[in-house]
């Protein structure tokens, strides 16, 4: 059965996944690179390689979700899955189902840094930073096959949100960005205490500070310069790559962002952005 890591782009999906494959696929807790391959992002080409080769076709590549998924499970095992995909249905074709889902992780940020860390990513304006956070028919895929054999239905912040926090079919854990700034080891073992419902963990107090340790932000930023981290993609401008660890902790709003697109934002998610603390409740727009 699946594990769902689903996030917004650049909301802190890497590092979930850093903490949980250093922890549940290594013997001492040492984080590494590769051990990010135990938690594949789906859907990708080689998923529904099997059933179509027609990657031009959204909806084409909608219809093998489930089968994919189901012969993923078709070892009984768990499995941990990264998507950035909200939690949709396109044409009548469900992104998963009971039958296949367990949990989900879902990892959520405060879309005024999203933004800040989107722009990075992408090499974006401001404002279009904000047009990607606030559409809500964005997609992203594959930029080198320019197909949609991986493509992720992300939709705008909030509706992603709301899409795999209103899960039916099986238990979810919101995990915020900021417990995982403010409070790392404790919000990971409250994760590890979610995931005792479906698989067996034991806490182990020295192997859990060595992913702590070799997890924290400055850690991933030296590897990366060092090693390259292949989840980094490359600049338009001069096909260098562009760092993913970019800012973490000092990636704040307060000091990237202007105060008509602050405001834009808050006026656009209100409702979401109190639900989860980002503003007081008592804000009115």
């Amino acid at each position: 059965m699946i594990v769902w890591i689903a996030s917004y782009p650049k909301s802190g999906n890497t590092w979930i996944r850093a903490l949980l494959s250093a922890y549940l696929y290594s013997n001492d807790g040492v984080f590494d690179f590769k051990l990010l391959n135990n938690m594949p992002q789906f859907p990708t080409r080689q998923d529904v390689l099997e059933f179509t080769n027609n990657f031009q076709s959204q909806v084409e590549t909608s219809k093998y979700w489930i089968k994919a998924q189901k012969k993923i499970n078709s070892d009984k095992k768990i499995h941990f899955l990264k998507t950035h995909s909200s939690m949709c249905t396109l044409e009548g074709n469900s992104f998963t189902d009971k039958e296949n889902t367990i949990a989900c992780i879902y990892v959520v940020r405060d879309p005024r840094n999203v933004i800040t860390s989107l722009a990075n990513h992408y090499e974006f304006s401001t404002d279009e930073a904000f047009e990607f956070l606030t559409n809500e028919r964005k997609i992203i895929f594959d930029t080198e096959y320019q197909d949609y054999g991986d493509i992720q239905f992300i939709g705008d912040w909030a509706n992603h949100y709301k899409s795999w926090k209103n899960l039916k079919i099986a238990s979810v854990k919101i995990i915020k960005y900021e417990d995982l700034i403010e409070n790392n080891e404790n919000t990971f073992i409250d994760l590890l205490n979610f995931l005792k419902k479906f698989m067996t963990i034991n806490i182990n107090k020295k192997k859990l500070k060595n992913v702590i340790t070799s997890t924290d932000f400055s850690i991933l930023q030296s590897k990366e310069k060092k090693f390259g981290f292949e989840e980094s993609i490359l600049s338009k401008k001069n096909k260098n790559k562009i760092k993913f660890f970019n800012l973490g902790r000092d990636n704040n709003w307060k000091n990237f962002l202007d105060i008509n697109t602050e405001k834009k934002i808050v006026k656009t998610f209100t409702e979401e952005m109190k639900e989860l603390n980002y503003i007081n409740s008592q804000v009115n727009i």
